[in-house]
């Protein structure tokens, strides 16, 4: 698939984000990068700000995208869905999109737009994955709460060290906290 220019800065934008912060997303510093001038940024943006709010979007859209598509249920249970989930995140730390992740969120500490994106980022990360909770048995207010404890886990658990010779214990204990997530003590299958 062929990227349009647009693409190409937003992509540098990102990366440069992900590996400097929000400081570090520069249009003199991406052209360097990228080996282009000056101008072929300003032929697709008005300015930098443009360029940042591009970024927010392709990030949130991405973002949505993903959770919708991976609580989609394709005949499975929900339950089953969401233990698939918490191994997709525990099992495949994405190092790449988890700094565009971090980097975004530092970044919507002090700017309201990326604050924005971040927000409907959240809202639809907990509604599809309370939905499936839902659909597990838990009533509405216990399905929130349980996707918020999910999304804590998810996030928390990519930025936790474990000890390098231990890669079993780790298993087991991401193992036992996937099941306390699926409550298969408290979840009933209604489907």
């Amino acid at each position: 698939m062929n990227e349009n220019g647009r693409d190409v800065w937003i992509k540098a934008g990102l990366a440069a984000l992900a590996a400097g912060g929000i400081e570090a997303v520069r249009v003199e510093v991406l052209a360097e990068g990228m080996g282009v001038t000056k101008g072929g940024f300003y032929r697709r943006f008005r300015d930098r700000r443009h360029l940042l709010d591009d970024m927010l979007a392709t990030w949130s859209a991405g973002r949505i995208a993903a959770i919708e598509q991976q609580t989609r249920r394709d005949g499975d249970s929900a339950r089953d869905r969401l233990t698939a989930l918490i191994r997709l995140y525990a099992e495949r730390i994405n190092t790449e999109a988890m700094a565009v992740e971090l980097a975004i969120r530092q970044w919507a500490r002090s700017d309201a737009p990326a604050a924005t994106a971040v927000a409907e980022v959240d809202t639809a990360r907990l509604k599809n994955v309370a939905k499936l909770y839902g659909a597990a048995g838990l009533s509405a207010d216990d399905a929130r709460a349980r996707a918020f404890l999910f999304y804590s886990f998810v996030f928390g658990q990519s930025l936790i060290q474990f000890e390098a010779d231990s890669p079993r214990r780790r298993a087991r204990l991401l193992d036992a906290c996937a099941a306390l997530l699926t409550g298969t003590d408290t979840l009933v299958t209604t489907d």
